[in-house]
């Protein structure tokens, strides 16, 4: 993802804007690699995230909302006691590279003026957010420490003295003329786009890609007038934000033309980078917490199929019980035909339309009349085994469903949604509960999504079986509408009205395909119905419901539409 040197100038250009001589009111840290600080500049509260996450490392302001720890973490509490009700007075970006100085001024605690600076580093997973005191140029603390067995070069723990990183000696895109740069390629290697990265500081291959894109097979003088373009835009911050669609999302702040028909624009650099980045890192987190839970799902999952794999063989088998009846049956109307010794029998089929001949085979160390015997004995055996079988097939299908609906909600979950589902499982038996002698938390009750439909209609739609339960069986009125996708795993979806809009429904089907299996699919079949025709039978699993008297709408999820709803 090429969150660049531009990107980073971009953003931080931005943030000079809207953050310079604004007062720091807020700060919290939602987890170990998110830093979350509300700036009020000009009677307006602006939220800038700060994130080291190894793969979405990045710095902008956000709208999204972050659930924090009910005990802040130590570097938070460092930062509060540092930098609670400072003036931010100046945002600065090292050159081109990915390191943005954010120095504040404040007061310590007997009132007297001191100053204070807040590094962001975006390295990827080296990614770091470092206080230090500008005055001795010592290290207060970090979000993420960093002992010399680790780096040689430099050591990041209190008290240490701060060090830029490593050089990596790129000339900046700013400051060289037309002529260093041509003499910095090698038209005789080729990889023009990899040379451009390795000499140029800030410029990702994204980036490059785009400029030899736009030199074609042009000769020097067009690199030349490429690059004084580029520079240009630089220099006069013409920017345009966009996220690209190629095989993977891309965005950047300059205008990419060889992907100009695949793009949304954006009014602002952290407009963009919300939109990109909304969810992804919490998806991330999610599926690290929830990644034992979802391999144990899986494992179940292949067990139940395996078993019903054995099942359906049984049955094929049992199916034969008819036959076993028969020979019995027919080996007891011509027993005067049947000796001991004899190794078959052949007789005339009396149930054969056509009088056919049958030969039985015998054991020939029975009687024919154990023979016979035989045959019943087998014919009960499987006609007992098929009944047990037809059940446990039954149950085995079932708790495949289960398990599916698990796995889809986990898809969809956040970390509260992956412990209910976790404590789901403890109830049913699936795992081990916890150890009785802790004091047990006080049951909270479930919270679905509140979403609002365009005319202003409220629709709930539960994430997990808990969830779901909830939804349809409490809180929902028995006039209310009730939508779920159409034989496929999914979120019960709620409308709190008995009788809803065209447009309120289309939209309550959005969210009831887009929380399923179904999410990526086109035309996705939603049913619905009134909540008085939804029946959860006796003894199902959580979440498991029977419902009549529905309809069914087409829908094509939309993740613009539902975070609209949401909004």
């Amino acid at each position: 993802m090429p969150f660049d040197g531009i990107v980073t100038k971009a953003v931080t250009e931005e943030l000079q804007t809207e953050l310079t001589n604004g007062k720091l009111t807020k700060i919290h840290q939602p987890t170990d690699t998110e830093l979350v600080l509300t700036v009020r500049n000009n009677r307006v509260n602006h939220v800038l995230l700060m994130s080291i996450h190894p793969t979405y490392a990045r710095l902008h302001l956000t709208n999204d909302t972050y659930q924090n720890p009910k005990e802040p973490p130590m570097f938070c509490m460092v930062l509060r006691k540092h930098l609670s009700g400072a003036i931010l007075e100046e945002i600065e970006q090292i050159g081109m590279e990915r390191i943005v100085l954010f120095k504040f001024r404040a007061r310590n605690e007997i009132g007297d003026i001191s100053y204070k600076t807040l590094i962001m580093e975006i390295m990827g997973r080296h990614s770091n957010l470092i206080l230090i005191n500008p005055e001795n140029n010592k290290i207060i603390d970090s979000i993420k420490h960093v002992s010399m067995s680790q780096n040689r070069y430099r050591t990041i723990l209190p008290g240490a003295e701060y060090k830029f990183p490593p050089q990596q000696e790129k000339l900046n895109p700013l400051e060289i003329d037309d002529e260093s740069f041509i003499k910095k390629l090698d038209f005789n290697t080729g990889k023009m786009h990899q040379q451009i990265v390795n000499f140029l500081t800030g410029v990702s291959p994204f980036m490059a890609k785009e400029i030899i894109h736009r030199t074609g097979l042009g000769s020097m003088d067009v690199y030349r007038d490429v690059f004084l373009k580029f520079q240009n835009k630089l220099k006069s911050k013409e920017y345009y934000p966009a996220i690209y669609s190629t095989p993977k999302e891309e965005f950047h702040v300059l205008k990419m033309t060889s992907l100009e028909d695949k793009h949304e624009t954006f009014s602002s650099t952290s407009q963009m980078l919300d939109r990109f980045y909304s969810g992804k890192a919490e998806r991330d987190r999610v599926q690290q917490q929830a990644r034992d839970l979802s391999r144990f799902i899986k494992n179940e999952m292949n067990k139940n199929n395996r078993k019903l794999k054995k099942h359906n063989q049984t049955l094929k088998k049992a199916e034969k019980a008819k036959d076993y009846q028969k020979r019995g049956e027919l080996l007891t109307a011509h027993m005067h035909m049947a000796s001991t010794g004899d190794k078959e029998i052949t007789v005339i089929d009396y149930y054969d339309p056509d009088q056919n001949e049958m030969t039985i085979p015998l054991d020939p160390d029975k009687t024919p009349n154990e023979n016979a015997q035989q045959y019943f004995k087998r014919y009960r055996k499987l006609s007992t085994s098929k009944k047990v079988i037809e059940k446990e097939i039954i149950r085995t299908e079932e708790e495949i469903d289960y398990f599916e609906r698990l796995l889809q909600q986990i898809e969809a979950a956040s970390l509260e949604d992956v412990e209910e589902i976790r404590e789901e499982l403890r109830e049913e038996g699936y795992l081990r509960k916890r150890n009785n002698k802790k004091r047990k938390k006080k049951q909270t009750k479930p919270t679905p999504e509140q979403y609002r439909s365009s005319d202003g209609t409220d629709i709930l739609v539960g994430k997990n079986n808990r969830q779901n339960e909830y939804v349809t069986m409490r809180i929902a009125h028995r006039n209310d509408v009730w939508l779920h996708t159409k034989d496929i795993p999914g979120s019960h979806v709620v409308i709190r009205e008995q009788n809803p809009s065209e447009e309120t429904l289309l939209e309550a089907a959005q969210l009831a395909a887009y929380f399923s299996k179904a999410k990526e699919s086109s035309s996705v079949p939603v049913d619905y119905t009134k909540i008085r025709h939804v029946r959860k039978p006796n003894g199902a699993k959580p979440g498991f419901v029977t419902y009549d008297n529905q309809k069914t709408l087409f829908v094509t999820p939309s993740s613009e539409i539902v975070k609209k709803l949401k909004a």
